[in-house]
């Protein structure tokens, strides 16, 4: 009976009409987002042979996010964030398509590949809070937590789809195809998007949010953090995501110096390791998406995030590539349930009129977290081998569990009685 009723939760949120528009588009865009993403990597491990160079190109990518993610969630907070997508989803084609067009015709340098993926990391970064904040707008209250954790499943499908398709195109044919490919794939979600405002002209909105007078920019990014920061259980598990968003989480991001250095594979190691990913993920966010109630959401979030750091420690332990496959697996599973689990706890917990501001803190942590740790870690990588940054990083991930699961018992009365947190 359990599993007919998560079942049927998965069922009845994708039939919300407008949620059910949004992930459709979302698919494909994501697919081709992760066909980039393996591309670039791999382009770059072609152009120099660096992990340092590997490690600059994915803090590229995602540390704008540091930036302008802050300024994206005053703006979730203050537009509609529908409009604000679209802006942003038009902007990346173009990148994309000017990434693809330098690639075919043999003019990328590493420079300009990185400039591109600055652009484009600064686009997603702004954009990143008026996604997540969206969904909240989309589906009833009731359904938020299997919403949140079918968007991981469609992350995460593409993260298996996307590579695999990306292998395909790079041995069969040239890298820069992948990146016109995701230039096209976009036209998706602006399709979507359209239809979305064409049905329902408020779905930007949050509806349940109490608007105060508006203030500065700086002042309203300063009440976000402040909210979140006093926060009983909002603030810890940010914490924790930080730590671990900075010393272990940069594993994806230097899989292809593994694929090479560690495994002796091409880019078909690659494809192979974070498709394998992608499959623990899709398996993860399955199960969690049939899960009903906010009960456990609290512990399921530090067993998992400790699930990671013991993962990433399996996986640089090995040399062997069906144990670094198997672990791939494993990180995929435990990664996704971590993520969701904290993103549902903060959707629950946050109050409607903070939603962008501290969604916006959430996706600075994942993906400024990264940049900072791949960039770190490339580095360190270059000197002492890539398998020891990388374990040290998951000691100290496992450290800060043990710190956050002192206040167990705290972080489940803020996120199970919400309304009386500040």
């Amino acid at each position: 009976m359990p599993a007919a009723t998560g079942t049927r939760a998965i069922l009845r949120t994708l039939r919300q009409p407008d949620y059910g528009l949004y992930t459709l588009g979302n698919s494909v865009s994501l697919i081709g987002m992760w066909m980039q993403r393996v591309s670039v990597g791999w382009l770059t491990w072609e152009l120099t042979h660096s992990a340092t160079w590997l490690g600059a190109v994915a803090f590229a990518d995602l540390f704008p996010t540091v930036f302008v993610g802050l300024v994206g969630g005053v703006a979730a907070d203050r537009f509609d964030r529908v409009r604000i997508i679209m802006i942003c989803q038009a902007i990346a084609m173009v990148l994309a398509a000017a990434m693809g067009v330098l690639t075919l015709a043999g003019h990328v340098t590493v420079g300009s590949l990185l400039v591109l993926v600055l652009l484009g990391g600064i686009v997603l970064g702004f954009n990143q809070p008026s996604r997540l904040a969206l969904v909240s707008s989309l589906v009833p209250r009731e359904n938020l937590t299997t919403a949140v954790a079918i968007n991981s499943i469609v992350f995460n499908l593409a993260r298996f789809v996307g590579p695999a398709l990306a292998g395909l195109v790079i041995v069969a044919a040239d890298v820069g195809w992948a990146f016109v490919a995701n230039a096209f794939s976009y036209l998706a979600m602006l399709a979507a998007l359209i239809a979305i405002r064409h049905r329902n002209p408020a779905a930007g909105r949050d509806r349940s949010a109490v608007r105060p007078a508006r203030s500065g920019l700086v002042a309203d990014i300063g009440a976000g953090l402040a909210y979140a920061a006093r926060h009983p259980g909002i603030g810890p598990l940010l914490a924790l995501h930080l730590v671990g968003s900075i010393m272990v989480r940069p594993v994806l991001e230097l899989l292809p110096g593994f694929a090479d250095h560690v495994f002796q594979g091409g880019a078909d190691t690659l494809a192979t390791l974070t498709s394998t990913v992608g499959v623990g993920a899709v398996i993860g966010g399955w199960l969690l998406a049939r899960r009903t109630g906010t009960t456990g959401l609290v512990t399921l979030v530090l067993a998992s995030t400790t699930g990671v750091s013991i993962g990433v420690l399996a996986f640089v332990a090995t040399d062997t590539l069906w144990v670094g496959i198997a672990s791939a697996g494993f990180l995929g599973g435990v990664m996704v349930a971590s993520g969701v689990g904290l993103q549902t706890v903060v959707q629950l917990a946050v109050e409607p009129a903070m939603r962008g501001r501290v969604l916006s803190l959430h996706g600075l942590i994942f993906r400024g977290g990264p940049a900072v740790g791949a960039l770190m870690m490339g580095t360190a990588g270059d000197f002492v081998g890539l398998r020891w940054p990388l374990a040290a990083g998951a000691v100290v991930g496992l450290a800060m569990v043990a710190l956050v699961a002192m206040r167990r018992a705290r972080l489940r009365e803020a996120i199970e009685r919400p309304d009386e947190q500040p």
